[in-house]
């Protein structure tokens, strides 16, 4: 290998950082499909056995803390990722706009709570657990690329499903959801919807 005209030795796997093709391939999953995959999709993808793809991505994560990349492997709920490194969200939100909370509203705060907690969740039932119309404010937080659509919901009308995204968790400094604060019994009554509701109002 040559860097500027200099002849550099080829590194062997065994005595150096070059990753196994299983684990390259993990790390190409990721990075293509930029939202959380879970193990059994990357073994479906990459033909793997749940050994290879365990395998996989335990090399990856020691791989990348290892050599101090600037991006992490996190496990969410079954599912993994690549977040920036908790010790440079500092250094990387000089670049990256304000403080989210000179640039949303109250209510747009308030919405993006209810999607964080409630998630997967529709439109209506964030109408509903607000009491207001919310559909001007959630293109606002999808425009800005806090939430994002998921899916849709098995109902009448599939109607689309949100969830927050990669830049929701770094703005908020949360590495994942399952990092949010826990709510209160009462908030948690608050933030939950009933199916039989939503068939109720369709």
């Amino acid at each position: 290998m040559k860097i500027k005209g200099i002849q550099l030795p080829l590194v062997q796997r065994e005595s150096g950082p070059i990753l196994s093709m299983e684990a390259r391939l993990a790390e190409a999953f990721l990075f293509l499909e930029n939202e959380p995959v879970s193990l059994e999709k990357l073994m479906r993808m990459g033909s793997f056995s749940h050994e290879e793809a365990s395998s996989a991505l335990s090399e990856l994560k020691e791989h990348y803390t290892l050599f101090m990349h600037g991006m992490d492997l996190v496990e969410s709920q079954g599912s993994y990722q690549f977040l920036p490194s908790s010790d440079l969200h500092d250094r990387l939100k000089a670049c990256y706009g304000k403080r989210v909370d000179r640039r949303l509203s109250k209510a747009a705060l308030e919405t993006l709570s209810i999607v964080a907690y409630s998630q997967p969740v529709t439109r209506r039932e964030i109408d509903n657990i607000r009491g207001v119309s919310s559909d001007t404010i959630v293109r606002l937080l999808r425009d800005r690329e806090y939430i994002k659509v998921v899916g849709r919901k098995d109902v009448p009308g599939h109607p689309c499903l949100y969830g927050t995204s990669r830049k929701f968790l770094f703005e908020f400094n949360l590495s994942s959801i399952s990092a949010l604060p826990k709510l209160s019994d009462i908030d948690r009554q608050r933030f939950e919807w009933d199916d039989e509701q939503e068939k109720e109002t369709v």
